[in-house]
C-alpha cells in the first residue's frame, strides 16, 4: 500500500505491525530485495498474513525517508536504502534495519526469520515493542532538535569552516575521507569561494579535487555526466546510478572553477555534463529535469552497460584508434570489476591512463593525430554503447531537483557563453511555476515518469520552495524579467508563513522545519526537523538563508535579513562539528557577514556582454551579478539605489552595496580596477 491513514487504519483494524519498505528507483540492493524476497510467494504470504506492507519511494516522500533513516540509524546504528522498519499501527518504529538478505548470510538474519520474530514480538510482547517504539521515537526528536545551541555570525566561523574541509583533504587522490568517496559539491564551491579571496590551500584542494573525479571512473567518460559515488578512494569504480542533484551541483562546481581558475579543462566537463543531462535527463518539448538514471539494466547487469572489455573495444575501433583508447581509458586484461574482472572502468590521466602527449610518444605520432584518434574512438564508444539496453530513466520531474538544476544551467550557461542552456532554464522553470505553483503552495512532483498513475498530489517540502526561490532569482540576474523576480518573493513568503520556526512573534523566527509547520502526521512524521546537514543536498535552512539574503539586498526588506540571520543564528553554536557536511551553511553564512555586492550590467550590446562575463569572475557566493534591461522594472531597493545615469546612451556596469553604488564604468579594465581595490 501507499504511505497514508489508509494503510495504518487497516494496521489498527486488523491488529498487525506494519513492515515499511522504502527505496528508490535507482537502488540496486532494493531490486535485489525486491527479486529475493518481495517477489518471493512463500515471502509474500508470510508478509500479507502478519503485516499491513508499505512501499515508500525515497525521491517521492523524503519527509518520510529522513524521519525513518534516522530510525533505523537509532536502532542499528546504520540507515541505507533499501530501508526495512517495522512500526506500530500507530508508525511508530520498535525495530528495522537495510537489506535483509532471504536466508541467513553476510552475517545477516534471513528476512523470513526477521519477519517471523517481529510478528511474534508485537503479538506476544506488546508492552516491550511499545516501550522500544516510544524510545525510538525520543531519540529521532532528540537528534533533530538544535534548540539552545545558537551562536554568533562571524568570518571565524566561515574560516572554520573552510578548514575543516581542508584538513578532510586526500592529498593523494583528491577529495575528502576515504571510501566510499562522495564528491561533496558544496564544500567544492565553498572552496572555490575562497580561492577567489586569496586562500592557496582551497584553491590547491578544489583543483585536485575537480580534477581527480573528472579523471576517473565515477565520471562518465563517453557520455559525460557523473555518477553518484565511487566505491574506492581513486574514483575509480562508482556505484553507477546518475542523479539530478549530483550533477546539478557538479555542473555548478566546474562552471565556478573555470570563472576562478581560467582552466579550459574545466569547462569542457561543464559543457559534458550539460550534454549528458541535456540527452538523458531533460524534457526538450516541454522543459524541466528528470530524476536519475539507474545504474544498470537488470539485477544480473553489475554496471555493464558503463564497462568494458578489451575485446568489446577492439571490436569497434580501428586498430590506431584502439591503441589510443588502450592507453587513454587504462584498458586492461584485468580490470577493475569483481564480478567481471575482465570488464575496465573507463578512466584517464592522472588516475591510471597515459597523458595524450605520452601516448604520442611512444606510438610515435603526432600530437595532433592522437587527439584526433581519441576524439574518433570517443565517438565510435559511445554509438556502440548506445545500442546496449539502456538503465532505466526516472522521468519524475521533481520541483526541488528542478530548481537546483535550473540554477545550474542558468550560471553555466552565463560562465561558458551558452544562451542555449539560459533558455532550457527558462523553459523549465516556467513549466515549474505554471504546474507545480498556485494557491495551494508548491506541489513536490511536476510530473510523474512514464507509465506510472498520476497520484494524490504530494505537498512540497522546505528544499522545493528553498530551491525554486533562488532558482527564480538566478533567473531574474540573468534575464531581468520582473516576473521571475516576483515568483521569487512570492515562493519565500509563503515559505516564511509555513514552514519559519516563529517562536514568540515573528520577530522571533528561529530557522525552518523541512515540512510545513504544526501539520503532524503519522507515527514520525510528527517529529519536527530542522535539517543542517548537507546529505546529500543542500540543507533547506542553508539555501532558504540564500534566498532571504538574497531578497534583503534586492527590496529592502529588513524582515528578510532578520529572518536570515536568525536561522544561521541557531545553528552557528553547532555547525562547526559538521564540517563537511555543512557547507551550504557556510556560503550563505558568507553572504550574511560580508553583505551582498550587487554588479548591475546595463545595456544590450557586445560592450555589455563582456562587462557581464567580467563581473561574473571568479566565483564569489557574495555577489549577485543582474543583466538590467528596462531601468523601469527593478526590485525597490535596487531602483532606489541606482543613480539616475543622465547623458550615458552606452553600456556599463555599476558596482552597489547595501544602499550606495560607485560611479558607473564602461570597460572591463576599470570593472577589474574595481575589483582590485576590493570594492
Amino acid at each position: 500500500m501507499e504511505w497514508g491513514e489508509e494503510a495504518f487504519a487497516k494496521a489498527e483494524r486488523e491488529n498487525k505491525p506494519v513492515l515499511l519498505d522504502i527505496g528508490a528507483v535507482w537502488c540496486h540492493w532494493c531490486h535485489v530485495m525486491d527479486r529475493e524476497s518481495y517477489e518471493n510467494p512463500a515471502t509474500a504470504e508470510l508478509i500479507n498474513e502478519h503485516f499491513v506492507a508499505v512501499k515508500v519511494d525515497r525521491d517521492e516522500r523524503p519527509d518520510v525517508d529522513t524521519r525513518y533513516q534516522a530510525a533505523v540509524s537509532a536502532i542499528s546504528g546504520q540507515g541505507g536504502w533499501p530501508l526495512t522498519a517495522f512500526l506500530t499501527a500507530e508508525g511508530k518504529p520498535f525495530f528495522g534495519g537495510t537489506y535483509f538478505p532471504p536466508d541467513d548470510r553476510y552475517g545477516r538474519p534471513g528476512f523470513p526469520r526477521v519477519l517471523m520474530t517481529m510478528a511474534e514480538a508485537y503479538a506476544q510482547r506488546r508492552d516491550e515493542v511499545m516501550e522500544t517504539a516510544g524510545s525510538v521515537m525520543r531519540a529521532i526528536e532528540h537528534n533533530e532538535s538544535f534548540s539552545g545551541r545558537g551562536g554568533v555570525l562571524n568570518d571565524s566561523l566561515v574560516k572554520k569552516l573552510t578548514e575543516s574541509v581542508e584538513r578532510q583533504f586526500d592529498e593523494r587522490n583528491g577529495g575528502f575521507g576515504s571510501q566510499p568517496k562522495f564528491p561533496h559539491p558544496g564544500a567544492i564551491d565553498l572552496l572555490i569561494d575562497a580561492a577567489g579571496r586569496g586562500d592557496e590551500r582551497a584553491r590547491v584542494v578544489a583543483e585536485t579535487t575537480l580534477r581527480r573525479m573528472a579523471a576517473g571512473g565515477i565520471y562518465d567518460q563517453l557520455a559525460g555526466g557523473f555518477h553518484r559515488y565511487s566505491v574506492d578512494e581513486r574514483w575509480i569504480v562508482p556505484h553507477f546510478e546518475k542523479m539530478a542533484y549530483d550533477n546539478s551541483e557538479l555542473l555548478k562546481n566546474y562552471a565556478h572553477a573555470y570563472a576562478t581558475f581560467g582552466d579550459e579543462e574545466f569547462a569542457r566537463v561543464a559543457r559534458d555534463i550539460l550534454r549528458w543531462m541535456d540527452e538523458w535527463l531533460s524534457d526538450r518539448e516541454l522543459g524541466g529535469f528528470y530524476a536519475s538514471q539507474d545504474a544498470d539494466d537488470s539485477l544480473d547487469d553489475d554496471g555493464d552497460y558503463f564497462t568494458w572489455t578489451r575485446a568489446e573495444v577492439e571490436e569497434v575501433l580501428e586498430r590506431e584508434e584502439f591503441l589510443v583508447a588502450e592507453a587513454l581509458y587504462n584498458l586492461r586484461a584485468v580490470g577493475d570489476m569483481h564480478h567481471n574482472p575482465q570488464k575496465c572502468v573507463l578512466h584517464v590521466s592522472p588516475v591510471g591512463g597515459a597523458t595524450v602527449e605520452q601516448i604520442a610518444k611512444v606510438l610515435k605520432m603526432n600530437i595532433e593525430r592522437v587527439r584526433e584518434l581519441a576524439s574518433s574512438a570517443k565517438k565510435k564508444m559511445y554509438a556502440a554503447r548506445l545500442k546496449r539496453k539502456t538503465p532505466y530513466v526516472d522521468k519524475t520531474v521533481y520541483t526541488g531537483w528542478n530548481g537546483m538544476c535550473i540554477s545550474a544551467y542558468v550560471q553555466a550557461g552565463r560562465l561558458l557563453a551558452m544562451p542555449e542552456a539560459v533558455a532550457f532554464a527558462v523553459k523549465s522553470l516556467d513549466r515549474v511555476l505554471n504546474e507545480a505553483w498556485g494557491p495551494h503552495g508548491l506541489a513536490h512532483v511536476v510530473a510523474y515518469g512514464e507509465g506510472v498513475a498520476s497520484r494524490a498530489g504530494v505537498a512540497g517540502v522546505l528544499e522545493d520552495y528553498a530551491f525554486v526561490a533562488n532558482a527564480a532569482l538566478d533567473m531574474w540576474e540573468a534575464t531581468g524579467e520582473m516576473i521571475y523576480f516576483n515568483a521569487a518573493r512570492e515562493i519565500a513568503d509563503t515559505m516564511l508563513a509555513r514552514f519559519c520556526d516563529a517562536e514568540q512573534g515573528d520577530a522571533m523566527s528561529r530557522g525552518f522545519f523541512d515540512t510545513e509547520k504544526d501539520k503532524g502526521g503519522i507515527g514520525a512524521l510528527s517529529a519536527q526537523r530542522k535539517p543542517l546537514q548537507d546529505a546529500p543536498t543542500p540543507a533547506g535552512n542553508s539555501v532558504a538563508a540564500m534566498a532571504l539574503l538574497r531578497l534583503a539586498a534586492l527590496t529592502g526588506e529588513d524582515f528578510y535579513e532578520t529572518r536570515a540571520k536568525d536561522t544561521l543564528e541557531t545553528f552557528a553554536g553547532i555547525v562547526e562539528h559538521f564540517g563537511l557536511y555543512a557547507a551550504s551553511y557556510g556560503l550563505a553564512l558568507g553572504r550574511a557577514v560580508s553583505g551582498t555586492t550587487m554588479i548591475c550590467v546595463i545595456g544590450e550590446d557586445a560592450r555589455a556582454e563582456g562587462l557581464e562575463a567580467a563581473a561574473l569572475r571568479p566565483f564569489a557566493a557574495t555577489t549577485s551579478v543582474v543583466r538590467v534591461r528596462d531601468m523601469s522594472a527593478l526590485p525597490s531597493a535596487l531602483a532606489d539605489t541606482l543613480p539616475y545615469l543622465p547623458g550615458i546612451d552606452s553600456s556599463v556596469a555599476v558596482v552597489c552595496r547595501g544602499k550606495s553604488c560607485l560611479p558607473p564604468v564602461g570597460t572591463v579594465e576599470e570593472l577589474n580596477q574595481l575589483f582590485a581595490m576590493g570594492s
